[in-house]
């Protein structure tokens, strides 16, 4: 088969998605198919990155919100790529323009390529729930934002396919009245991540950086500083257990809303900002190195930290909804309150004082990888709707 993945949150800068299609143009390629990302970029070009896998880049705006990214503007053009590409299946890696202008194309070109919508976003956790949840009940807050539930609708009438990348979000979509939705659990890197790779000395070292002695609890947090991933909220939570037991918290990401992670932080000497961590091995290291991961956005579709920490033998600390509350349940972890610094710094406590944190609690735990995720995506293409004129193991 020939799949494009048109993935509108693909950037040189990014996190989870950026990982997850840097391992799509791996796998599938191995596998035998053809691989196209089309991405917004700088400027149009090509990167081959295979024998089967390129990326095609997009001049593309600036996205106003998160100057990180880009969005997919010229709708034409977009079309245009699509038209040379000829593929057998169409990914859309985004809800919003890009999945409304690829249905377009379809009709506008009559091409018999499936459509598969991905979830990679929920925006209404990310935005909606987050900005109106202290006021109204999210029964509240949908009927209000009906117009997205109604354009997501139209999506799923016209795309073949839904797919969700948890079980929660799965609920959401079908109650809301998506009748195509499948779940196919995302994952991690294979053989990237594992509590083999825990490193006494570095935990120590990183322990010395939040002005701790070994004896404290280390947790980890790892995610760009934007809104949605409540840094300010987390460092408050770490600081309010740090009352009750010593507590340190490394936040491992960038980005430029930094401000009131840093004011949440104040004089708090238990609590640091680190760079992004780009080497991959290097940041298994550190996550195995510590006692827990927290995590504070509930807004993910999947979470590709909490799998990578579970995966590290690491408990994780979730907020109660979206992908990172499902891992954690799933794994012996702890949930709490979206939002609420206190309910966190108990669920802190909790962990803290629970026999899975510390060398003695660690063990390798069953993870699903990125790859489980490919190849029940491609069973679900090759099966439901074969494409005759390519054959699966041969490429075009």
């Amino acid at each position: 088969m020939k799949i494009v993945d048109v993935c509108a949150f693909y950037t040189p800068t990014g996190g989870g998605v950026r990982t997850y299609i840097d391992r799509k143009l791996v796998a599938l390629a191995a596998r035998g198919h053809e691989i196209v990302v089309i991405a917004p970029g700088e400027d149009d070009r090509e990167e081959q990155r295979g024998p089967r896998a390129r990326v095609r880049w997009l001049r593309s705006p600036r996205f106003p919100l998160d100057r990180s990214y880009r969005y997919f503007a010229d709708r034409a053009a977009l079309h245009a790529v699509l038209d040379a590409e000829d593929a057998d299946v169409v990914e859309v890696s985004s809800p919003w323009r890009s999945a409304s202008m690829v249905a377009d194309w379809r009709v506008r070109s009559g091409s018999r390529a499936r459509l598969s919508l991905i979830a990679h976003a929920d925006p209404l956790s990310a935005y909606a729930y987050r900005w109106f949840g202290n006021v109204a009940s999210t029964q509240a807050i949908d009927r209000a934002f009906d117009w997205y539930w109604r354009h997501l609708r139209r999506l799923d009438a016209q795309f073949d396919h839904v797919v969700s990348a948890s079980a929660s979000l799965t609920e959401r979509l079908r109650e809301g009245g998506l009748r195509k939705v499948m779940t196919d659990p995302m994952g991690v890197e294979p053989g990237q991540f594992s509590p083999r790779l825990r490193d006494t000395d570095l935990r120590r070292e990183m322990l010395a950086l939040c002005g701790l002695g070994e004896d404290a609890l280390l947790l980890i947090g790892v995610g760009r500083h934007a809104p949605e991933k409540r840094w300010d909220m987390v460092a408050q939570a770490a600081a309010i257990a740090g009352t009750h037991m010593p507590v340190g918290l490394l936040i491992i990401g960038g980005g430029a809303r930094q401000r009131r992670v840093i004011d949440a932080i104040g004089d708090n000497p238990h609590v640091r900002l680190l760079d992004p961590v780009g080497d991959r091995a290097a940041l298994a290291r550190l996550m195995a190195s510590a006692d827990a991961l927290i995590h504070g956005c509930e807004a993910e579709t999947f979470c590709f930290v909490a799998a990578e920490a579970i995966a590290s033998g690491l408990t994780v600390i979730a907020p109660d909804r979206g992908g990172a509350a499902d891992l954690a349940c799933a794994n012996d972890g702890a949930v709490y309150r979206s939002g609420d610094a206190q309910d966190a710094a108990e669920a802190i406590l909790a962990v803290a004082g629970s026999a899975d944190v510390g060398p003695s609690g660690r063990r390798d735990r069953p993870i699903r990888t990125m790859d489980d995720h490919f190849d029940a995506l491609l069973s679900l293409y090759a099966t439901q709707h074969p494409q005759p004129r390519y054959q699966q193991g041969t490429g075009r």
